[in-house]
């Protein structure tokens, strides 16, 4: 018998949600063998009656859902009961908590968060924003940024950004390459802008930076992966980030997601001095 598990995701809308939990999921279990059958925009009986026929005949399925439609909900369980197939709702005991303590009904409304709303063309306008400041570009106004992002080549600058931006956050983000890399407004009033330096360790960076030249196969700029001189960049960058107070993150061993979250509370404090 087969010890891998079918894990079906099935979604009424596009599926990210149940994604990002399974991924959270799947992280606390480690040596488990999966495979992922993902089903979005599933909204009929009929559509769950041919993936629970692909799920019955699977060893080791086990369905996990975001449905907010009750009815087709009910069905999903009532079936997976009947053919004796695992299955969880992911969002069903949430939505009814969240009702009773609002004391107010749920739309039951699939796709509900992808409304067109202001929230959602706030975040389009950080995104296109984001992209145009990408690695020092278009500096004449970084007056507009909700946060920038100052450090050396290879510190998550960009992929960092772009997920900010996604979370509604105009970001500029500007590499260290000199003296003269951060604009001359921000030098003057350093405290007037939430920046954020990023560092990381500079044997980690030296790999990285190799990495990145050999996918270009690039071989001549030596200085670029450089130990000594790698080292002196990151103690310089770490130097510019306390001569201005400016908070500082080390990315060695953080993910993106991470990393953006501790810029988010940084952005917060940051806000709610500003308030003060």
């Amino acid at each position: 018998m087969s010890n891998t598990y079918q894990i079906f995701l099935i979604s009424d809308s596009t599926g990210e949600t149940l994604d990002r939990i399974f991924l959270s999921l799947k992280a606390q279990f480690k040596n488990i063998d999966y495979k992922v059958n993902s089903y979005s925009f599933t909204r009929t009986e009929n559509q769950i009656l041919k993936i629970l026929d692909l799920a019955k005949n699977q060893p080791n399925s086990i369905i996990l859902y975001t449905i907010v439609d009750n009815n087709l909900a009910k069905f999903l369980a009532n079936n997976c009961d009947e053919k004796k197939i695992p299955c969880f709702g992911v969002l069903g005991s949430l939505i009814l908590s969240f009702s009773k303590l609002f004391n107010q009904k749920a739309s039951h409304e699939p796709s509900g968060q992808h409304v067109l709303n202001e929230e959602y063309y706030n975040r389009i306008e950080a995104i296109q924003f984001t992209m145009n400041h990408d690695d020092g570009n278009l500096l004449g106004d970084v007056e507009k940024s909700d946060i920038i992002l100052l450090g050396v080549s290879r510190t998550s600058k960009t992929p960092t950004s772009i997920y900010l931006a996604n979370k509604g956050y105009k970001t500029t983000n500007i590499p260290l390459v000199n003296k003269n890399s951060i604009p001359e407004i921000i030098k003057k009033n350093p405290q007037s802008f939430c920046i954020v330096g990023l560092t990381t360790e500079a044997e980690r960076l030296a790999d990285v930076r190799k990495n990145r030249m050999n996918s270009l196969k690039e071989k001549n700029n030596k200085n670029y992966t450089d130990l000594e001189k790698i080292k002196k960049e990151v103690e310089e960058a770490k130097s510019t980030f306390k001569k201005y107070k400016w908070p500082t993150i080390d990315i060695t061993r953080k993910s993106v997601e991470e990393t953006a979250a501790s810029i988010i509370k940084i952005h917060e404090i940051y806000i709610n001095k500003k308030k003060g």
